[in-house]
């Protein structure tokens, strides 16, 4: 299975905010993505709009060619704009306002009737659905009676402790139980050049969400080498 990869842009945008200016531009930022040879493009469109706006959303879904994954809360203003703007797939996440970066999977077992009803009007619109969990058992069996398309599986435990067995091996096991239940698997969190292969390598997984780190480095390397490099790091695990 072709692994995708797909470039989160928020951190663009939390350069952009740190002097409320004009650039750099995440909608910019997304089409040289694209044409570096990234998969599809996400973003998270937060409940304070710390980093990406409503106008980048609005923006990349004009000029994007390919998939466009908006990461957001199970709110009711987030379900409006996603209705409104019809992006290729949702992913909902977990979100504190305290946080400096999503700390964690969602809690499915909280408001699971609110979640199930949030995903179906997703669907309804026409919107495929993935949910961010931590890779437990009993989580991921819950994600798939709400009805989502797609897991993304939290990798941020693994990246903090990579020599750690019992991190990668979650994964590899939830990637299994969730194929099993009809789930398309993603994953993302934390991952670095460094770490990818021991994820990339877990055949389930069909998508792998990478921002952080790739803007970081593109401030050494350039966006387009950034990705370049993360790309060779992931086929080299396959």
């Amino acid at each position: 299975m072709f692994l995708r990869l797909c470039i989160n842009v928020d951190h663009v945008a939390t350069l952009r905010q740190a002097r409320k200016a004009n650039e750099p531009d995440p909608v910019a930022a997304a089409r040289l993505c694209e044409d570096a040879g990234a998969d599809g493009i996400t973003a998270h469109l937060r409940e304070d709009r710390r980093h990406v706006q409503d106008a980048d959303v609005e923006g990349m879904l004009k000029v994007l060619r390919k998939p466009f994954n908006l990461e957001m809360a199970c709110t009711e203003e987030m379900l409006g704009i996603a209705e409104r703007l019809k992006p290729h797939q949702v992913t909902l996440v977990p979100e504190k306002r305290e946080e400096i970066t999503t700390e964690g999977g969602l809690d499915v077992t909280r408001e699971p009737e609110l979640l199930s009803r949030a995903i179906a009007r997703l669907k309804n619109a026409g919107i495929r659905t993935a949910v961010f969990i931590d890779p437990v058992p009993m989580i991921i069996e819950r994600t798939a009676w709400l009805g989502a398309d797609a897991i993304e599986l939290h990798t941020g435990t693994y990246a903090h402790h990579p020599d750690d067995v019992r991190t990668i091996n979650a994964l590899r096991d939830g990637a299994r139980q969730a194929v099993g239940l009809r789930l398309a698997v993603h994953a993302g969190h934390g991952l670095t050049v460094k770490n990818v292969g021991p994820v990339a390598a877990i055949p389930e997984i069909e998508e792998l969400n990478i921002g952080h780190s790739i803007v970081s480095n593109a401030i050494f390397e350039g966006l387009a080498n950034s990705i370049r490099a993360m790309r060779r790091a992931m086929d080299a695990a396959r």
